[in-house]
């Protein structure tokens, strides 16, 4: 696997590192940007569904990594299955960007193992046919976004035409001819993801690919990671940007502290629907409510309210409830947790030895 070299952005105040594999970078769909005049992207149904793929482009068991004393990644095991969009999730610091490094074989397992379509990770066969941007494009800066594409190009034996197609699909065909040095920040990233998709991997992965983007250009990445998927690729992501990852992912994972604390689709993870109440008095709403839902079925929220767990369809038959019992109803509301909420739920408890 080659490494490119790292060039100092004085205009972001940071090192961009590229790691590139011999085919290249990381892919992305055919013009997401140019073909975006469509609305809010709907999830769109897969001509191959992805609940029922058995095939793990990525496979890790009890994948670890320690750095001295200190445990950085912690008996990992995770699966990625082909033509879905994966959603790597997990606060600063929790081990995301060490396990995508020896997913890639960039670094070696203290121990476990990680296989990556079908293969061990790192392997030559394997990484032709994987792309992958990870901490942040990084480029020659005297170059043009174009000549610095033509010169991975090279090395994969990839014409002019593909540099083309790539700048497209980031809609920086028209920024092409500028020098690196001169990009703003989510051009760098643009033409980053646009690097890694050279040669159109089966495998691509992202590591907060919207860094730097405005809102414009996150939707135009969400069409174009969605697209990516619609054509078979098969997409490993990690991002902050939560909302983003649950309209794009079909499933995610949570890490934190180095252990995968969950593993499921973003349905699943969120849980079912809720019902939101808030009515007087408290307590004998509350028994209403138990008696309607079941000891185990209630919780209380903020602001004196009540979490129920009753579909949506139920709220007629519960306020007719309360309202026979003389009580007063103030609020009743469908309710639905959000990945955030559940991601903040799962990584604010403590992970314990």
């Amino acid at each position: 696997m080659r490494v490119a070299r790292v060039e100092h952005d004085t205009e972001a105040s940071r090192a961009w590192k590229l790691r590139r594999t011999p085919r290249g970078a990381v892919a992305v769909r055919d013009s997401a940007y140019r073909d975006a005049a469509v609305l809010p992207t709907p999830k769109p149904t897969r001509s191959a569904s992805v609940a029922g793929m058995t095939e793990f482009v990525v496979q890790t068991d009890g994948l670890t990594k320690r750095y001295g004393d200190r445990l950085a990644v912690d008996r990992v095991g995770m699966t990625v299955r082909r033509g879905e969009v994966y959603g790597f999730l997990g606060p600063n610091g929790a081990g995301k960007t060490t396990t995508l490094r020896m997913m890639l074989g960039l670094i070696r397992p203290t121990a476990g193992s990680a296989r990556v379509l079908g293969r061990p990770a790192g392997r030559p066969e394997v990484t032709a046919r994987v792309g992958a941007l990870v901490e942040g494009p990084g480029f020659y800066p005297y170059l043009s976004g174009r000549d610095n594409l033509r010169t991975l190009a090279r090395y994969r034996r990839l014409g002019p035409s593909e540099v083309e197609r790539v700048l497209e699909l980031v809609d920086l065909a028209d920024r092409g001819s500028d020098k690196f040095k001169g990009y703003s920040l989510g051009m760098k990233q643009r033409l980053g993801v646009a690097a890694a998709m050279l040669g159109s991997p089966e495998l691509v992965i992202l590591d907060e690919p919207t860094n730097g983007l405005d809102p414009a250009g996150m939707a135009d990445m969400r069409r174009l990671l969605l697209g990516l998927a619609r054509a078979g690729q098969t997409v490993l992501l990690s991002s902050h940007l939560l909302a983003e990852v649950q309209e794009i992912c079909d499933r995610v994972g949570v890490i934190n502290g180095g252990r995968l604390l969950r593993e499921s689709t973003v349905a699943d993870l969120r849980g079912g629907p809720t019902v939101r109440l808030r009515a007087t008095p408290e307590d004998a709403a509350l028994a209403v409510v138990m008696r309607l839902a079941g000891d185990d079925g209630v919780r209380r929220g903020d602001a004196g309210s009540l979490e129920v767990d009753l579909p949506a369809t139920a709220t007629p038959e519960l306020t007719r409830a309360l309202v026979a019992d003389g009580i007063d109803v103030h609020e009743i509301t469908a309710n639905e947790r959000t990945l955030e909420e559940v991601f903040f739920e799962m990584t604010s408890e403590e992970v314990l030895p």
